[in-house]
């Protein structure tokens, strides 16, 4: 894990957890577009938690490899070694790392968990999610499919676990057509998990989605892009 911030005295962790590949022993790199995407979201989450420490995770590999679920191995790991005095952890993840912080979200420790446009894939084990759960997915995802994200939101609502489950009119895989929101979105669930807010939407009605609201004007493509730049660009790593 790479700190991105370490105030003093910290006992919350938001931890990020970026996407990969079905299947790769590769080294998980620095400047790959997954991890990439997800330096914004670290930039919402310091500003909607000032006083908590913000993470990225680090993959020993790119892929999930199979019965290895290789992230989720590793992001346990990380939540077991943390630091004694950190005592709440909120979980963000995209897409194969949504699966990640699925996967992971009944540790002891977690607090919320937000999986966006997570890598569902039927037959995924069922995980008794701690704090507000919330899925948000692209109706124009083609990588990872929001049908799958519904069925299993909609397992846990059976299970007795409320779901937000949030579809993103016009929005494809890499978050970055309606950029703004998903922003928003990330901001609003981590101060609803540290319990500064109330989590909108949560549901045990199987079947309900809710429209990810519009709260900010669209604006182009090149301008979600650029953030991940000056996010990216403009922070600095840091050690516990």
């Amino acid at each position: 894990m790479d700190l991105i911030a370490a105030p003093a005295g910290a006992t919350d962790l938001v931890l990020l957890a970026h996407g990969g590949e079905a299947d790769s022993f590769k080294g998980a790199g620095d400047w790959r577009v997954a991890l990439l995407r997800m330096w914004p979201f670290a930039s919402v989450a310091r500003a909607a938690a000032p006083d908590a420490a913000v993470g990225l995770m680090r993959y020993r590999y790119r892929g999930w490899n199979g019965s290895d679920a290789s992230p989720a191995v590793d992001l346990r790991a990380v939540l077991d070694g943390l630091p004694a005095s950190i005592r709440r952890v909120v979980l963000i993840g995209h897409s194969m790392g949504g699966r990640a912080v699925v996967a992971a979200g009944n540790h002891p420790l977690v607090s919320g968990v937000l999986a966006l446009a997570p890598w569902l894939p039927p037959g995924e084990p069922l995980v008794a999610l701690r704090g507000p759960v919330v899925f948000a997915h692209g109706t124009l995802d083609r990588i990872t499919d929001p049908r799958q994200t519904a069925a299993y939101a909609r397992r846990l609502r059976l299970s007795g676990i409320p779901v937000a489950m949030l579809t993103v009119e016009g929005e494809k895989h890499a978050m970055l057509r309606r950029t703004a929101d998903w922003n928003t979105l990330v901001h609003r669930f981590t101060t609803a998990a540290l319990g500064s807010t109330d989590c909108d939407a949560l549901t045990a009605d199987p079947d309900r989605t809710d429209p990810l609201p519009t709260w900010n004007r669209r604006t182009p493509l090149v301008s979600g892009i650029a953030s991940i730049a000056k996010a990216r660009l403009g922070s600095r790593l840091t050690h516990w």
